[in-house]
């Protein structure tokens, strides 16, 4: 790949893998460690990832497990599950948190797909401006007369297959997240 459109590339490949991070936190009626991602629990006064004060387990399909390392973390991990937007109220024996997903319904089925779309259109929306970004600092390049118009020409081309590549691996992710959303 060109070395002028290699720093678009990247970017565009970021905005992929944001999406997929964001998609990771979407709950599909089975239980996946990685809702819990998002969430920061306060350690004496200081946001800490969730999974940085205990352990997290899947024990069944339908339940997550917390084990936190100090006991006194209890009450602390509950009040920051209560207050993220999981919807899922924690459920505690003393030494372990216990969160039960229920089976989603049809119409929240059909409600994470529509968000599942419109985060994916964001994304291209991204992989988009990156690209008229890179096509306007080529057209730059081209007019500092460094460079023949048939090479930027050429530039352009290659920026729109990688633009391309990258919104064809959106469809493709969303495509597949929406089949696994609507699978019961």
């Amino acid at each position: 790949m060109d070395e002028r459109l290699k720093a678009y590339d990247e970017k565009m490949e970021k905005a992929v893998d944001f999406l997929v991070s964001d998609y990771a936190g979407i709950r599909a009626g089975r239980a996946n460690p990685h809702v819990l991602d998002k969430i920061r629990v306060d350690y004496y006064g200081t946001p800490t990832p969730l999974q940085s004060v205990g352990n997290i387990t899947v024990p069944e399909p339908r339940m997550i497990q917390i084990a936190p390392w100090e006991k006194s973390m209890i009450k602390e991990i509950e009040k920051a599950i209560m207050t993220s937007d999981l919807g899922i109220n924690p459920n505690n024996d003393g030494s372990v948190i216990r969160l039960i997903f229920p089976e989603l319904t049809e119409e929240r089925r059909k409600e994470l797909v529509k968000d599942i779309k419109k985060k994916g259109e964001d994304a291209k929306v991204a992989i988009r401006n990156i690209r008229r970004d890179g096509n306007d600092a080529l057209k730059k390049l081209g007019k500092s007369s460094e460079v023949s118009e048939d090479e930027i020409k050429d530039l352009e081309d290659k920026l729109q297959k990688v633009t391309d590549k990258y919104i064809k691996d959106v469809d493709k992710l969303i495509e597949d997240k929406s089949k696994e959303i609507m699978t019961v």
